[in-house]
């Protein structure tokens, strides 16, 4: 692969995982900054009740306590404005305690208003809407309990507000306790069902940034498979000279008469037949070889010849194979399948190249899904590299290019609707699980692997 590409590639993987986490910092400053508009308007609105009241209706109120709350909150708003400003993270602690000052005013202002009697107690709720949007589960039930706590000690604890020519009847047990039931009920639904609003929106929001992702990561694969293309073409005439020399090598009296050189001589032609296929299937996998459909099989054929092949062009013969009680269906031979479970066995190996491995075929989800599953005896991942498994580059083997192989496979099991899964086993080792439906395999369907691979 050209280093530069490469390079850029790996800078783009960075940025995504930096992205991420500035992603978080960005929405909680932008939370912060939506509750310090709200709160100037409420800052605002509770002055111009307060002066109406006291001044046009000759409703008297405890203008100094209720000013002086305003104006703690005013300054608690500033203090925010700049907190915000310094670029310092916000988290979801401190947004809960800027929504708890905004209660602790409230009540205040309730407290020096005439408590319950107040119209504007069931302001109560916005605080608890806000929150809602605003806050994670614990921290809004936390608020809810605070606010059904301030407000049911303001159906007891409260400065009376004298009306002009008006007597205020005592509120009366029952009225107070549907009181309380009314504003509990009302917290409960809010919060109940804003919740399950906000949290569709953060599924289709997490939903569309996996379309971007996937629709980036394919991109990443048409670049891919455009220079492996490239490669192919341009490798076809040295692998065929190479073909022919070793050929002439083999007749020729000095080689042909020393065992030990006519054993290297067949093992390298061995190879150099690998590269040749290697190179056809990716060509075949274009679409530039002939036209022609991948070949129709069994799926016992197909595993056998494939492990067959594995154990006779790798150095160390280690792989078990365990098939019990799986069906022979038809099925096609594609060269992107055969590469995949090739890709994981490679990883195996080099992650325990003097250990064992075993690739275990069985069928679950009542004979609809085949699962081909890797083990080996290696040291398993770290945890690191289960959170980012099959992503390009994310790799521990140290080298340029690492990861890429897991990359392709987990992409091509995504276009046969299946998927790829990795864990550590408790006894040691890894397990990589291919998960794929019998369906996308199958004779019967509608188009083969390679024109469905093809099309993405």
């Amino acid at each position: 692969m050209n280093p530069t590409l490469e390079a850029q590639e790996q800078a783009e993987v960075a940025h995504l995982g930096a992205a991420g986490r500035a992603s978080e910092t960005l929405a909680g400053r932008r939370n912060l900054l939506q509750l310090i508009q709200l709160r100037w308007l409420a800052v605002a609105g509770q002055l111009a009740t307060i002066l109406a009241v006291h001044f046009l209706l000759a409703i008297r109120l405890p203008l100094a306590e209720m000013l002086t709350l305003l104006g703690a909150l005013a300054l608690f708003n500033v203090a925010s404005w700049l907190h915000s400003r310094s670029g310092r993270d916000v988290s979801n602690g401190a947004l809960f305690g800027g929504v708890l000052i905004d209660v602790a005013v409230l009540s205040g202002q309730l407290y020096y208003s005439g408590g319950i009697t107040n119209p504007f107690c069931f302001l109560f709720l916005l605080q608890i809407a806000v929150g809602t949007v605003l806050l994670r589960p614990a921290y809004i039930w936390a608020m809810v309990f605070i606010a059904s706590v301030s407000f049911m000690t303001l159906t007891h604890v409260y400065r009376p507000v004298a009306l002009p020519d008006v007597d205020v009847p005592a509120l009366s047990v029952h009225f107070i306790g549907g009181l309380l039931l009314c504003f509990l009920l009302n917290a409960v639904l809010l919060v109940v069902f804003m919740h399950r609003i906000v949290r569709n929106l953060r599924q289709r929001d997490a939903s569309l940034a996996k379309l971007r992702q996937r629709a980036a990561e394919e991109e990443h694969i048409v670049r891919m498979g455009l220079l492996a293309s490239g490669a192919a073409h341009e490798l076809g005439t040295p692998l065929a000279t190479l073909s022919v020399i070793l050929g002439d090598w083999a007749r020729m009296a000095p080689f042909a008469g020393d065992p030990e050189l006519r054993e290297e001589i067949e093992e390298m032609q061995l190879q150099l037949k690998r590269c040749k296929t290697i190179v056809s299937g990716i060509l075949l996998s274009a679409g530039e070889a002939r036209g022609e459909a991948p070949a129709q099989t069994h799926l016992h054929a197909f595993l056998d010849e494939l492990v067959a092949q594995w154990r006779r062009t790798r150095p160390a013969k280690v792989l078990h194979f365990e098939a019990d009680d799986l069906p022979d269906v038809p099925m096609y031979s594609d060269f992107a399948l055969r590469q995949m479970v090739d890709n994981v066995l490679d990883n195996a190996l080099e992650a325990c190249p003097d250990g064992e491995i075993t690739l275990r075929a069985a069928l679950e989800q009542e004979g609809e899904t085949l699962v081909l599953t890797v083990l080996d005896q290696g040291p398993g991942f770290a945890p690191e590299m289960l959170e980012r498994f099959g992503k390009p580059y994310q790799s521990s083997k140290g080298k340029p290019g690492g990861g890429l192989g897991l990359f392709l496979s987990v992409n091509v099991a995504r276009s046969l609707g299946g998927k790829i899964e990795a864990r550590n086993r408790w006894e040691g080792g890894a397990e990589v699980s291919m998960r794929l439906p019998l369906s996308s395999l199958s004779v019967q369907r509608q188009t083969p692997p390679k024109k469905a691979l093809r099309e993405r």
